[in-house]
């Protein structure tokens, strides 16, 4: 059986079977097959459609156009030698839909498919196959979405689509860095900073993968172009998290904990307990040093050769109970 085969990351391309697919030249016949490629999980009316690709014509052209475009697209699926066996289009008197049966492969579908599997895991929760998987799913974009293509619903699913792109490599970035691999995770947030440059999230991430990876005056670079960035992009100044993470990485207080690591969404997994136990750990210690203070106190006080008065004695003891309600 054949194959169609169709990349909409960068420039349009249509195989079966590897080989190009001739007779899509025309702008309204590709962008007619793109729509639906998009769009390839509901039936669309024909009126929807004939509105949509020729919205400054009366209704009766613009259905007698949709008419014409889909004969030349039905045409040109058909004309192959090894035309895929089953119809790629459903077309009805009313509506118009993808063949869920026919044997086609499109690089945004794929796209989709990984994005929504990413979301349904934390970067803890991710295994090897997992972020290989997902490596492969972020390869396929090789461009923003049909590139040249300024149509308003082209926008809108470019947009759509960049927004996943860099989710993905955020969860990379996430991965590589709960996984000490930051050499990748820094090819990620470079391929992020080059969609957008004053993404502040990305900026964070690769001052913590700097310093992990024992570059402490790479991080703190990475938060002079992050300063420069905002300033000359957006007008703003770093949020607080990012000044106060610059002054951990300066002062060199950063730890390798799920904390420290800036990785939210632990799930439950033992990277968030251990979090949570450390986080415990350092309030007891603080509690225990509260403690030890008071207990000092007592001791000079009952050790003290002379005896105060009673109202001395009474406010120091309302001191000091303040103080460890306090701790």
């Amino acid at each position: 059986m054949a194959r169609l085969s169709v990349l909409l990351f960068g420039k349009l391309s249509v195989r079966c079977n590897e080989d190009p697919l001739n007779g899509l030249t025309g702008s309204k016949v590709q962008e007619l097959l793109c729509y639906l490629l998009l769009h390839r999980d509901r039936p669309h009316p024909r009126e929807s459609l004939a509105a949509l690709l020729w919205a400054d014509v009366p209704t009766v052209q613009s259905k007698k156009y949709l008419r014409q475009a889909l004969w030349q697209l039905q045409a040109a699926l058909n004309a192959h030698p090894m035309a895929c066996e089953r119809r790629v289009l459903r077309i009805e008197p009313d509506w118009v839909r993808l063949n869920a049966e026919a044997d086609l492969w499109i690089d945004a579908a794929a796209f989709e498919r990984a994005y929504g599997r990413s979301q349904e895991m934390t970067c803890f929760q991710m295994k090897a196959a997992d972020a290989s998987a997902l490596r492969g799913a972020v390869d396929l974009y090789q461009g923003d979405l049909l590139e040249g293509w300024y149509q308003e619903w082209c926008l809108c699913e470019r947009e759509r689509l960049q927004n996943m792109h860099l989710a993905m490599l955020d969860k990379l970035m996430d991965y590589s860095l709960a996984h000490q691999d930051y050499e990748d995770g820094m090819k990620y947030g470079g391929r992020i900073l080059r969609h957008d440059r004053a993404r502040e999230c990305t900026h964070q991430r690769l001052m913590r993968l700097q310093f992990f990876a024992g570059n402490r005056a790479g991080a703190l670079r990475q938060y002079q172009r992050c300063v420069a960035a905002l300033d000359e992009e957006l007008g703003v100044q770093p949020a607080q998290c990012t000044v106060a993470l610059y002054e951990d990485v300066r002062l060199g207080r950063l730890e390798y904990t799920a904390a420290h690591l800036g990785i939210g969404g632990g799930g439950g997994g033992l990277a968030d307990v251990l979090s949570r136990l450390q986080q415990l750990e350092s309030s007891l210690d603080h509690l225990q040093q509260q403690v030890r203070e008071n207990i000092g106190a007592v001791g000079r006080l009952l050790a003290s050769e002379r005896q105060p008065s009673h109202q001395v004695a009474t406010v120091t003891a309302a001191a000091l109970m303040r103080r460890a309600s306090g701790a």
